[in-house]
């Protein structure tokens, strides 16, 4: 199998059965993502507590790319710190932008780098980032 294979396989599969696209009931935390160039709309749920995004999830409609994108997030976020999902974030935008291309760098991005060439198709870079931005929104916000 392609590699290309498996990252589709891994969107495909982020799309169609998100684990982590449900309503949060623990949320602490609660910021609200939309992309007008295409609709894309979700609402991230986060519970942080002592400075650790515990667990994550999120609701909304979007297209394949935007739910994965968020469902993977939700899944890498979950267990870190502030910090270090806020660092994710800077790190999987620059990715998409195609401003860090080493795959060593990008490495702990994990399922997140299927979607790294994104960066070449522009129309869709919006809805690969949303919801980082609005992850990275959402934690300068719970300070």
């Amino acid at each position: 199998m392609a590699l290309d294979d498996v990252y589709t396989e891994v969107l495909g599969e982020h799309s169609r059965n998100p684990d982590h696209k449900h309503h949060l009931a623990c949320a602490t935390c609660t910021m609200k993502g939309h992309n007008p160039s295409c609709g894309d709309e979700i609402t991230l749920e986060l519970n942080v507590e002592d400075g650790v995004v515990k667990e994550a999830a999120f609701t909304g409609v979007g297209c394949a790319i935007s739910q994965a994108s968020t469902d993977i997030m939700a899944e890498l976020i979950r267990g870190k710190s502030v910090e270090e999902a806020r660092g994710l974030a800077q790190k999987f935008i620059s990715m998409i932008k195609g401003e860090i291309t080493d795959e060593e760098e990008l490495e702990e991005l994990d399922e997140a780098l299927a979607l790294k060439n994104v960066a070449h198709m522009p129309a869709r870079v919006k809805c690969a980032v949303l919801a980082w931005h609005t992850l990275d929104d959402a934690l300068k916000s719970d300070k």
